[in-house]
């Protein structure tokens, strides 16, 4: 495809997508598929008019997925409803820690028994697949910083922490593969990419979170009365925090999914929200308590906010574009019952199993966890894992099998789980009235 193709198709689908906005809502699909399928006509399952080939092209992939995923991870911080506390956030913990360990097993013992891949390469793949997706999950994620449905924050606040907890298996795959120092036992893979990359991502994100929340404030309050561009402050927020991480090999999806959760709650607090507590009534919205906090009632801009939505346009832009890209890579022959038949595992064994398994000990109520059983999306963050160990030396056979396995599982996943969130989430809001919310 020549660059005048790709603009005028690429300018086509924006264009249409923009004016079909409340159409494609009364859908019974996802605007994903129609990407998909988009992407499928013209790759080469069916006119062959363009071919990505992700192993060439896995640089400039890695690339385009992470910072995807970073917007993402931003946008889903930015819109918890709730400060932190273990009681309210203890769900998601267990999902994106217990379950993604369990995720994993369960799919690293899949491929070494049954589809006969090194462990290391099944651990990998396990580590590519487990978490959730923040980008492709928008329909049962948080709306906005007042939604305050149980759901949808379990299912955010587990994509936005899981894509980080998936890293330290990233390693241990590529570890156990020769491609990463482990150390003795396991000693320097405990220490430094589980303890000190994970602890050292949250700190990073929630000082720096909670400093521009408490610098943005003061800079706009009398008698300064700054101006303040919010989504430059956003995406500075972002790259500070990311590069930051990298620099002492920390995290940096917790990272960034932390600095925005602390940016929120920072100026949520300084608007008067103040801490939870049990015996008082949910906190409001962010411009609701700063409305409260103004004697004139007039709204202080909050960087939060200003920049909310600049990010979510350029998350629909980035799911756009990387979904072009799945449906064309894939051929005819991609579709092998090895690939489906994985992906069906995880779909219906791995992610629900593992669900299940974290979540035996808690009081989370039945009707949710099918829910989440279900809403295991996986996405572009899957790709980005996939693409990072490509570029860190993995096998050239190898990592076409993981390829094949991991676009197909996307793709199916695009299909079976934006076919059904629709129907799946109308018939849950019967159950909403009688749920307890977080």
């Amino acid at each position: 495809m020549t660059n005048t193709q790709w603009f005028l198709l690429v300018g086509g689908l924006l264009l249409a997508r923009g004016l079909t906005a409340s159409l494609l809502k009364r859908l019974p699909v996802t605007p994903a598929i129609v990407y998909l399928a988009v992407g499928l006509l013209v790759g080469p399952t069916i006119l062959n008019v363009f071919h990505f080939n992700p192993l060439k092209e896995s640089a400039l992939l890695e690339v385009l997925t992470e910072v995807a995923v970073l917007i993402s991870l931003f946008s889903a911080g930015i819109k918890m409803p709730v400060p932190f506390s273990f009681s309210r956030w203890r769900t998601p913990l267990l999902l994106a820690t217990l379950s993604m360990a369990v995720s994993v097993g369960l799919v690293a013992a899949f491929a070494y028994y049954l589809l006969g891949l090194p462990l290391g390469a099944g651990v990998l793949l396990g580590a590519i697949l487990a978490p959730t997706d923040p980008v492709l999950a928008t329909d049962v994620q948080i709306r906005h910083p007042g939604d305050r449905d149980q759901l949808r924050f379990t299912l955010t606040c587990e994509a936005g922490m899981n894509d980080g907890s998936a890293f330290p298996f990233v390693m241990l795959g590529l570890g156990l593969l020769g491609l990463h120092e482990l150390g003795e036992f396991g000693v320097r893979w405990m220490l430094v990419d589980v303890l000190w990359a994970t602890l050292g991502g949250i700190a990073i994100g929630v000082v720096s979170g909670a400093a521009l929340g408490h610098l943005g404030w003061k800079l706009r309050s009398a008698p300064n009365a700054h101006t303040l561009m919010d989504d430059f402050l956003g995406l500075g927020l972002i790259g500070v925090v990311y590069g930051l991480s990298l620099l002492v090999e920390a995290w940096g999806f917790l990272a960034v999914f932390f600095a925005a959760v602390a940016l929120r709650q920072t100026e949520l607090k300084l608007a008067g929200a103040g801490q939870d507590s049990p015996n008082r009534s949910p906190p409001d919205s962010v411009e609701t308590l700063a409305k409260k906090a103004c004697p004139d009632n007039e709204l202080p801009p909050t960087v939060s906010g200003g920049s909310l939505i600049f990010k979510e346009h350029l998350e629909r832009l980035s799911e756009l574009m990387l979904i072009l890209l799945i449906g064309g890579t894939l051929f005819l022959d991609s579709w092998s019952w090895r690939a489906v038949g994985f992906a069906l595992f995880l779909f219906m064994v791995a992610r629900p199993l593992s669900v299940l398994v974290g979540l035996a000990g808690t009081r989370t109520l039945w009707p949710i966890r099918g829910m989440v059983g279900w809403f295991g999306v996986r996405g572009i963050g899957s790709l980005y894992y996939l693409m990072y160990a490509i570029q860190h030396g993995l096998p050239e056979a190898l990592a076409m099998e993981l390829i094949q396995l991991t676009l197909i599982a996307v793709t199916l996943s695009i299909l079976v789980h934006g076919t059904s969130v629709k129907p799946l989430m109308s018939r849950f809001w019967h159950y909403r009235k009688r749920m307890p919310k977080p």
